[in-house]
């Protein structure tokens, strides 16, 4: 009898970073239960991730922004410039803090709301971990127009100048990001196959130095075409 394959796929290793210990011992027996999940580490402020990144190696940091010494926002800014950077996930109990879009600026792949259900920070974490944003492109379209004023003209500029190195199409595909549409919704408004849009948008990331769509909604944001 033929032996069953087993999945070789190693676990999503998580950092949760919360100066509340309830909240940290929370998030790990959730994030515990998934058998595709391990949880490698905890750290209690902004100010011990650097550390923890070394000693533990995670694929994505569970990060709150409010943290009493390092807030999640530094401790972010620092992550993202590392060379073998982790993901990371934002948290916070407001969902509109202002802080949020300033650590998607910085390059976070989203953010959660710490009375998100346990499957729904599950499954965020899935995302991510396979190179996906967290966030919907309802909540990206919500959460830019709620959070984000807009930009001064004098701001508009560099915005503006990286989205002239794009083709057309490749701006009609950002601007679209920018309105929160999926790629479904992109492939039937610019008629291509939705892994034609992906394409797009992997290339949009690489040409304008981002990290994710994300960052895409934020930058036409900025320059004022949406």
């Amino acid at each position: 009898m033929a032996a069953v394959a087993e999945d070789l796929t190693p676990p999503v290793r998580v950092l949760i970073v919360d100066d509340d210990a309830l909240v940290r011992t929370g998030l790990s027996m959730i994030l515990g239960a998934a058998p595709e999940i391990t949880v490698v580490g905890e750290a209690a402020d902004g100010a011990e991730v650097a550390a923890a990144i070394e000693a533990y190696r995670p694929d994505v940091v569970l990060m709150d922004i409010r943290m009493p010494r390092v807030d999640g926002l530094a401790a972010t800014e620092a992550v993202r410039t590392r060379p073998d950077a982790p993901e990371v996930i934002v948290l916070t109990t407001f969902d509109l803090d202002e802080y949020v879009l300033r650590a998607l600026r910085a390059g976070a792949s989203g953010f959660l709301l710490k009375d998100t259900p346990p499957t729904e920070i599950i499954h965020a974490v899935r995302r991510v971990a396979s190179g996906e944003a967290t966030l919907s492109p309802t909540v990206t379209r919500q959460l830019i127009a709620h959070v984000a004023a807009p930009a001064p003209a004098p701001a508009r500029n560099r915005p503006l100048a990286l989205l002239g190195t794009l083709s057309e199409r490749e701006r009609e595909v950002a601007i679209a990001v920018g309105q929160g549409k999926s790629n479904a919704e992109i492939a039937g408004e610019l008629f291509m196959s939705v892994a034609t849009v992906k394409a797009h948008v992997s290339r949009l990331l690489t040409k304008l130095g981002l990290n994710n769509r994300v960052q895409i909604a934020i930058l036409v944001h900025d320059a004022g075409l949406v």
